[in-house]
């Protein structure tokens, strides 16, 4: 990939749900721009390959750490461990979530599964920001202290019904997001990210899966296509530079214009 080109040097990075899809990507667009980073992800194996590549392509510092977001002890502990090792952290992507089996209906939903997937995409976004932001906010560089972004999903803007406990969880994301901006300003930037159907390991890296879930949503996007990997990156890199310095509290819809000039996913009975 090549983008718009800025310097990170000196300026540290973390990155949640680092092992694989938009982390991982990111992780390694930010190195290039001599970022040092941590990457924190359950996947120990996983997170060791993207360790291996960052290495292999920069010259930059990587660390990975073993961390379940859900777990407010290991993430304190986390925490600790990412400013001891990191003179800074200039950029925090809170990315870390889980989605559960498509279909499932809301009435069907167990305890465990609403326990799992809230306490990780919800509560561990909390929890990160809740431990990294207060030391950033703190830190002296100009004109902004830090950027700090968030990972929702089109879900979060129009609810799935077919993926409800995800969709609860994902617009919680956004109404955190607005707050910790709120909470952070003036000194952090604080926005949050909403994709749409984009090829990566969420989804098994399977275009026809994707294809499958569109159809029998109903859902019509209005660019004719798959997202991609890449079409996260460039917006991230965007929230990343000081081209965004002056945008707080947002979030970034990356969806083909599904949610706003398209059909979201719909599972109405209706004869009308």
């Amino acid at each position: 990939m090549t983008f718009f080109n800025f310097s990170l040097k000196e300026k540290g990075a973390v990155i949640t749900g680092a092992a694989s899809g938009f982390g991982k990507q990111f992780a390694l667009e930010l190195a290039r721009r001599q970022s040092d980073i941590i990457l924190v992800d359950v996947q120990e194996e996983k997170l060791e390959e993207v360790t291996q590549l960052i290495k292999k392509e920069t010259s930059q510092k990587v660390i990975p750490i073993i961390c379940d977001v859900s777990n407010s002890v290991q993430v304190e502990k986390m925490a600790k461990d990412v400013f001891n090792e990191l003179d800074n952290v200039y950029i925090l992507f809170n990315n870390a979530g889980i989605s559960p089996h498509y279909g499932l209906n809301i009435f069907r939903t167990k305890e465990a599964e609403y326990d799992q997937i809230m306490n990780i995409n919800l509560k561990g976004e909390w929890l990160i920001a809740k431990y990294i932001c207060k030391k950033m906010k703190k830190q002296k560089f100009e004109p902004i202290s830090g950027k700090v972004i968030f990972t929702s999903s089109i879900t979060g803007v129009k609810p799935n019904s077919a993926l409800p406990i995800y969709s609860i969880s994902k617009a919680g994301v956004i109404a955190m997001t607005k707050i910790f901006a709120q909470d952070l300003a003036p000194k952090l930037t604080v926005n949050s990210i909403s994709p749409g159907y984009h090829v990566t390991p969420i989804y098994n890296n399977d275009p026809d899966l994707i294809k499958n879930m569109i159809k029998e949503g109903g859902i019509k996007t209005p660019l004719n296509r798959l997202g991609t990997i890449e079409d996260v990156i460039k917006v991230l890199i965007f929230l990343a530079s000081p081209l965004s310095n002056f945008i707080t509290g947002h979030n970034f819809i990356i969806d083909g214009g599904i949610a706003e000039a398209g059909v979201p996913a719909r599972f109405i009975q209706s004869d009308i």
